[in-house]
């Protein structure tokens, strides 16, 4: 493509510079730091040693990554597990470690409740108990506690609260 410019080959120091640089910007889990890393590293070895050397200062921890971000994604985006589970995959977590994680920050927290308040807060402004009783929104409040990350029996059981034509939905959420 002409005008693209292709990244300079960075030797061991110089991808350790750039490894600090993005780890500056956001936390990274180890498998997002090695596919950046082998993509500007001049061999392989380089992106080992530097991955090598951000673990023994602690920079590189997946474990601690996990839990950060598992718990940031529960505090402030009020996400269900599976939501939060999915997201650490898709960021190159080991399922062992991303299922700890998970686990840990959503310890003690109630999915009825979390789920309330994703709703309270999702359809602020809304009278939920009529927005509800027409089953297009239903349908769509349902879709949206699943994208969430809410298992399928919370979401139902919640809803419950606001519509009785939800009885007739099974646990796959169809009528």
């Amino acid at each position: 493509m002409p005008g693209r410019k292709v990244p300079k080959k960075l030797s061991e120091t110089e991808l350790w510079d750039y490894a600090l640089r993005i780890l500056g910007r956001r936390a990274h889990s180890s498998g997002e730091l090695k596919q950046k890393l082998a993509m500007r590293a001049a061999s392989p070895s380089d992106v080992d040693a530097a991955l090598h050397k951000l673990r023994e200062y602690g920079f590189a921890d997946d474990q601690k990554f996990s839990e950060a971000f598992a718990g940031s994604r529960l505090q402030n985006q009020g996400f269900g597990r599976l939501r939060i589970l999915h997201e650490l995959r898709s960021k190159r977590i080991a399922p062992a470690v991303a299922a700890q994680a998970v686990e840990k920050a959503f310890d003690g927290t109630d999915e009825l409740q979390l789920i309330q308040n994703f709703l309270d807060r999702k359809y602020r402004g809304k009278d939920l108990p009529q927005f509800l009783k027409e089953e297009k929104n239903l349908a769509s409040a349902y879709r949206r506690l699943r994208n969430a990350g809410f298992s399928s029996n919370a979401s139902i059981k919640t809803l419950k609260r606001y519509s009785q034509k939800i009885d007739d939905w099974d646990a796959t959420g169809e009528s």
